[in-house]
């Protein structure tokens, strides 16, 4: 008896001099990382670092975190961050964010942030690099607002993004229950008052193969960049609109994106109307594409229902046989 004590003693006082060296090891590893931004010509800066978790876990908190890229305009920062992960497993991390504000800038344009148990697991492959396999982002009720005004706010959000066979390949879903539009947003994309407060249904499924695979260069150095985009599935429902969408992509290393996207559009005569007085169709030119569309609509029995396809081709897309105008540049910044 007196021997088995002695051994769990010892492997106790092992497993603690281990958890000690473990824990000083990610301090000083996170310590040396906002170091190393600031080198680079970051903003990279925090108040302190306190560790916790003993015995089965490593939680390392974050005080005051600021991380700002002058490279891209790019500003985050928030009351603190909680980084924890297995004490026999370090490539296993849960990142965990205050529920108080957190402010992401971009150049002059501050988004406030506020979410509920908001948490990101991340399983990153073995190695210098930490290649990521998996993300999964969850949170419950969450608000984005300008300081003032809410831009919109959802009951909960999902995101996921799977390592699909190649490292640079990724299976990508996102979701959001009962997403509602601000006030400023209803009147951007002139909503009338006969849409709910909420969509009943906004969600994303799709495969993304970037340029290289997301590791810790991500953030440190480049943003990988989408060169082949498959959308499974794209579905948003506010009341009496709803949009589907499905095809494929490729994106050349300009961002400029090549392929067709299929669209199934129900009650589609509003969306144009919502379009007008949003700003993005001239009134002039509504006229002429409602009549064409209508020929569509009504090869398909239903002439509130629209099955079309967005073409890109040559820096520009139309809709079907109709030019929109320039396409936009699938670039990560």
């Amino acid at each position: 008896m007196l021997r088995l004590m002695k051994l769990l003693l010892a492997v106790a006082l092992l497993w603690s001099l281990y958890w000690m060296a473990a824990g000083w090891g990610l301090r000083n590893g996170i310590s040396a990382w906002f170091a190393e931004q600031q080198r680079q010509g970051w903003q990279a800066e925090y108040s302190a670092l306190s560790s916790g978790g003993y015995p089965s876990s490593h939680i390392t908190r974050i005080s005051h975190p600021t991380l700002a890229d002058p490279g891209t305009g790019t500003a985050w920062r928030a009351d603190w961050l909680e980084v924890s992960s297995p004490a026999i497993w370090p490539g296993r991390q849960t990142l965990s964010f205050a529920p108080s504000p957190q402010r992401l800038s971009y150049f002059d344009q501050t988004a406030v942030i506020e979410a509920q148990d908001l948490q990101a697991q991340l399983h990153l492959a073995p190695g210098l690099a930490l290649t990521l396999e998996d993300l999964a982002l969850t949170g419950g009720a969450w608000r984005i607002s300008d300081g003032e005004n809410t831009l919109m706010n959802a009951g909960s959000l999902q995101l996921g993004m799977h390592q699909m066979g190649r490292p640079e390949r990724y299976q990508m879903l996102v979701s959001a229950t009962d997403f509602a539009p601000g006030i400023s947003l209803r009147h951007l994309m002139a909503a009338n008052e006969t849409l709910p407060d909420s969509f009943e249904t906004l969600m994303l499924d799709m495969e993304v193969t970037f340029d290289t695979a997301w590791d810790r260069t991500a953030l440190e150095l480049r943003r990988p960049q989408p060169r082949h985009i498959e959308v499974k599935l794209v579905d948003a429902h506010w009341g009496e609109l709803r949009l589907k969408a499905a095809g494929t992509l490729e994106v050349d290393e300009t961002g400029l994106p090549t392929g067709e996207i299929a669209l199934k559009v129900e009650n589609w005569h509003q969306m144009l109307v919502m379009a007008e007085g949003a700003g993005v169709l001239p009134a002039k030119a509504r006229d002429g594409l409602e009549r064409v569309l209508s020929l569509f609509a009504g090869l398909g029995g239903n002439p509130r229902d629209l099955d079309t396809q967005l073409n890109f081709r040559n820096g520009h897309v139309a809709l079907g046989p109709i030019p929109l105008g320039p396409a936009p540049k699938f670039i990560l910044r």
